[in-house]
């Protein structure tokens, strides 16, 4: 989660079978083409000290520090995690993934990190006016999947990683039939009796209709899995 207050002095306290956990190869693909998913709104900015961590529950991301958090009637409990949002200040326009929520920010306010804000105002400024949208994101390799820490046969907990379109549901086969997966407030899709020690079949839903079927060898805490393929970008 984030704490108070708004921007520079402002910290944390914070259907195929997949392979094996891996991080993104050099020679995996760039979709980098950006495809908007609604017009632009009017909005605001300021910035604060990022890592890519945050309340959606991703690793840091000392790499890729174009991130922000959402205000909190726009991230409708974590709906908006790894979303993607172009913004256009002053004086540039940055794309941003999502990664954490700012509680005390109005609708329309994106915290940006400072490295982001710094390419559409100067850091001086600590707070601009913008203009915004939600667009597809800037993806490498299939979408990857994180087994959460506690997770067994008996309580099971999926994240969906480095998805093109935000994640609409997740749903899990059991006995034949497609059972739709809570997403809780910390980005996780929750089975509170858990969907068995696996191989476990799901299917991911985005914002757009496109769905993507895999297959999760096992249900191991900590563990990530990729994929075996990535949303079309059309």
């Amino acid at each position: 989660m984030r704490a108070t207050p708004l921007f520079s002095l402002r910290k944390f306290t914070v259907a195929w079978m997949l392979g094996l956990a891996a991080c993104s190869s050099s020679s995996e693909e760039l979709i980098d083409e950006l495809v908007a998913l609604e017009e632009f709104r009017p909005g605001i900015a300021t910035w604060y000290e990022a890592t890519g961590a945050g309340h959606c529950g991703y690793d840091a991301s000392p790499e890729d520090m174009d991130v922000a958090a959402m205000n909190a009637p726009q991230f409708a409990d974590s709906a908006v995690c790894g979303a993607c949002a172009e913004v256009k200040g002053p004086q540039g326009t940055v794309r941003v993934r999502i990664v954490d929520s700012c509680p005390e920010c109005r609708e329309g306010h994106l915290d940006l990190s400072e490295e982001a804000f710094a390419k559409i105002a100067p850091v001086s400024a600590g707070r601009v006016d913008t203009e915004w949208r939600l667009v597809s994101c800037a993806v490498a390799g299939p979408v990857r999947y994180r087994i959460k820490e506690g997770s067994s046969e008996d309580w099971t907990a999926i994240q969906v990683r480095n998805h093109l379109w935000p994640i609409l549901k997740l749903e899990w086969q059991k006995s034949g039939a497609w059972v739709q997966v809570k997403r809780e407030p910390y980005n996780y899709f929750v089975e509170p009796s858990g969907m068995g020690a696996g191989p476990v079949r799901i299917r991911i839903t985005s914002t757009n209709g496109q769905q993507l079927e895999d297959t999760l060898p096992e249900i191991k805490e900590n563990k990530i899995f990729d994929g075996a393929a990535q949303f079309s970008p059309r």
